[in-house]
């Protein structure tokens, strides 16, 4: 018997506005991200500095506003200025977060560059790891000056006239985590302090950027929210964000605890504005202080036999990485000219439920957009692209990801939804990722945006066994007319949209009836749902 819902609607009900940079990508070169994915001078369509023309052009028409890059784990030890230049006087180094040689071929230019030719804005991230406050100014000076100086020179030299104009720059980037090289877990207020240092000497050399300080790199670990709040409170005053970083994982098969992972985010962001607006009035300050969720994803792993449970982020270094006994580690060279049959894929398992559970993210995102001005999904550029050695085509991500693109702008409008709920008992992975039991999780939800005239409502099916009668009433917004609804589902739970199948998963129309201000429709089991309408 299907259950039933309702989603009420008023434009009182306004959140705050939608930054363009809410639904970017990160790009960090893991395995063939970067050399195979991004860069292959031997494929059919590599351009002039060897980048896939198809993933250029597919990528370009997508509206994509901003990626971070060049990381991630692998910019704490990387040295940029190793990465300038002619290619073959560039530095081949030991990559020590990812285990492998990092050729830099491509490198602080190609990244910038392969941006310009996307089209989307380039956010960055500095080393603050082996780097300095130093390497910062010199990178900044290299970046976004126009010229006259040593650095900026250079970079003319290089072959690049005008400055890049990158405002977004990270400070380092999960700090906090033992995995870290080095890691500052140790010294919260040390690492507070250079933030602090190094924000000013950066706007010191270019006043119009903004920065983003590293608080805790998830909330698992267990000097969390303590930890941020040290760092913080050196900061706050010359950093504009603070970078958010969250995995959630549920057990392989547990389709209740996956689904249910949006309500993990919402306690991680709840907690950390709570903290920031603590320090604004700690330290009497007018500012309000933005985040950046600029790392996430929602997957299902396979749990270990016997993690133990209660440990959550209590963790020693072995559970991380055994800091003595290395001898088994091996270094590899991701080759693009041997990359075989690498597949860059949305998805590492059942890709509706991947999609449904990241689309749920996004909406979690867009219900708090007046604090959350930036946004990164991790494997955002499979999601809009998926590839392997010679094609590209859209996996089922990509229809969500470009309605939020194309639909969610101007202002966010927070939907009021009655729904029948289920309960998430208590669940681990690992020793790291463990979650408390979880009541009253809600079957459907939503989120909405208005932009001038035009009206868009996201809604999401998440119950698994039953469709759902749906009522949504937009009867406040006078003069509005329903333009159209569409749904995205799929019964087959090991459908995958490829090159050979491209059309597996697709969204189509939802048959929806319009009368007295209120939507009535069916709602599929497991679907995405966007609802339009104009005045």
């Amino acid at each position: 018997m299907a259950k039933k819902a309702k989603v009420t609607l008023h434009p009182s009900f306004e959140i705050g506005e939608i930054s363009p940079r809410l639904f970017g990508a990160f790009l960090e070169p893991i395995g063939t991200m970067v050399n195979g994915t991004m860069y292959n001078p031997k494929h059919p369509t590599a351009d002039e500095q060897g980048f896939r023309r198809d993933i250029i052009e597919k990528l370009s028409v997508t509206g994509l506003p901003a990626v971070r890059l060049p990381g991630g784990n692998f910019v704490s030890c990387w040295d940029w200025k190793d990465s300038i230049g002619p290619k073959d006087q560039r530095k081949k180094h030991l990559d020590l977060a990812w285990t492998q040689y990092y050729t830099n071929e491509v490198g602080h230019d190609e990244y910038l560059q392969w941006a310009e030719k996307v089209g989307f804005e380039p956010m960055y991230t500095i080393n603050l790891g082996t780097g300095d406050i130093n390497d910062a100014m010199k990178i900044i000076e290299y970046t976004n000056h126009e010229g006259g100086t040593y650095w900026s020179d250079l970079r003319k030299e290089y072959g690049h006239e005008k400055p890049y104009g990158v405002k977004v720059w990270y400070l380092g980037n999960e700090l906090d985590g033992p995995w870290q090289v080095p890691s500052w877990e140790k010294d919260p207020r040390g690492l507070g302090i250079l933030t602090h240092e190094v924000s000013k000497a950066m706007k010191f050399t270019d006043g119009s950027i903004e920065t983003v300080a590293c608080v805790s790199s998830t909330p698992f670990l267990g000097h969390y929210p303590q930890w941020d709040l040290a760092v913080l409170q050196e900061c706050y005053e010359t950093v504009d964000y603070i970078s958010l970083h969250h995995y959630h994982a549920a057990r392989k098969g547990d389709i209740a605890a996956w689904l249910a992972g949006s309500e993990a985010f919402e306690d991680y962001i709840r907690t950390e504005i709570a903290l920031c607006d603590f320090i604004k009035t700690k330290l009497r300050s007018t500012k309000t202080m933005m985040l950046s969720f600029d790392e996430w994803a929602s997957t299902e792993r396979p749990s270990l036999d016997a993690p133990h449970y209660g440990r959550n982020g209590i963790l020693d270094y072995n559970d991380f990485i055994n800091p003595i006994d290395q001898k088994d580690r091996k270094f590899v060279l991701h080759d693009p000219d041997n990359m075989e049959k690498t597949v860059r894929r949305w998805g590492n398992s059942s890709e509706i439920l991947m999609t449904i559970a990241s689309s749920s993210v996004m909406l979690t995102l867009l219900r708090h957009a007046d604090r959350i001005k930036i946004g990164c999904m991790t494997s955002g550029l499979a999601a809009l692209c998926a590839s392997d050695r010679e094609h590209v085509w859209k996996a089922s991500m990509y229809y969500p990801y470009r309605a939020v693109l194309d639909y969610a702008k101007g202002v966010s409008l927070l939907p009021e939804v009655e729904s029948e709920t289920y309960d998430v008992p208590g669940y681990f992975v690992d020793n790291l990722h463990q979650y408390d039991n979880r009541y009253g999780v809600k079957f459907i939800e939503a989120a909405a945006a208005k932009n001038g005239d035009e009206l868009t409502v996201f809604v999401i099916s998440r119950d698994w066994t039953d469709s759902t009668e749906f009522t949504l009433d937009v009867e406040s917004f006078k003069g509005y007319r329903f333009v159209e609804a569409s749904q995205l589902y799929c019964d087959d739970l090991d459908a995958k949209d490829t090159y050979e199948n491209p059309d597996a998963i697709v969204p189509q129309p939802l048959d929806a009836s319009f009368e007295d201000g209120k939507i009535r429709a069916t709602l599929h089991k497991l679907s995405w749902n966007v609802f339009r309408f104009a005045k």
